[in-house]
Order: structure tokens, then sequence, then C-alpha cells
């Protein structure tokens, strides 16, 4: 009999610039992905290098990758203002996930 293979969580996130600029990714650890960022380690994505400081405003919990990667292709292609009423929970995303505690 197959043994079921454990799907790890992955995490969407949107990170804001100082020029309020929004950068969206995914991981597996957004916690360790958010302080590569913050710290401008050599693992820090190029579009975020020197604008910091850098919040995270949103986090949200999928099942797995293909989840994660979809939500974040569908993400990428909605304007600002709708990213922005995202992060303020005045409107749905149309997937199913779970929003992390930022604090």
């Amino acid at each position: 009999m197959p043994t079921l293979k454990s799907v790890a969580p992955w995490y969407l996130y949107v990170i804001e610039t100082k020029y309020k600029h929004l950068y969206t990714g995914i991981t597996t650890d957004w916690q360790r992905r958010f302080n590569e960022h913050k710290d401008s380690s050599a693992k820090t994505a190029k579009a975020l290098k020197g604008k910091g400081p850098l919040v995270i405003k949103l986090c949200i919990k999928l099942k797995d990758r293909r989840s994660a990667m979809q939500a974040e292709i569908w993400l990428k292609k909605q304007n600002k203002s709708r990213k922005l009423a995202i992060i303020n929970n005045t409107s749905e995303l149309p997937f199913e996930h779970s929003l992390v505690a930022l604090n």
C-alpha cells in the first residue's frame, strides 16, 4: 500500500517598501524569508535591496506549493488598489487559504 506523503504548507506574503511599493512572494517559512529580505542578505530579492525598512503587510497559508504559485500569479495580476483592499481585509481572495497573524 502506498504511503501518503505529508505536504508542508506554503505561504504567500506581501511586503511593502519605504516607497510604498508592494512585493509578493511565496515560501515554506515566511518568517525566515522576511528576515532574509529585511537583513539585505545575499538571498534578498533584487527588487527589495536598498528599499527598507520593509513591512510585511499580508501573509496567508496555503495547502501546497501549487496552490501558492497559483495564488501568487493571481495576486501579481491585480492592480495596487485591489491588493490594498485585500491587505485591509475589504476584498476577498478567490481561493482557499487561512490568514496568518503577523503580530
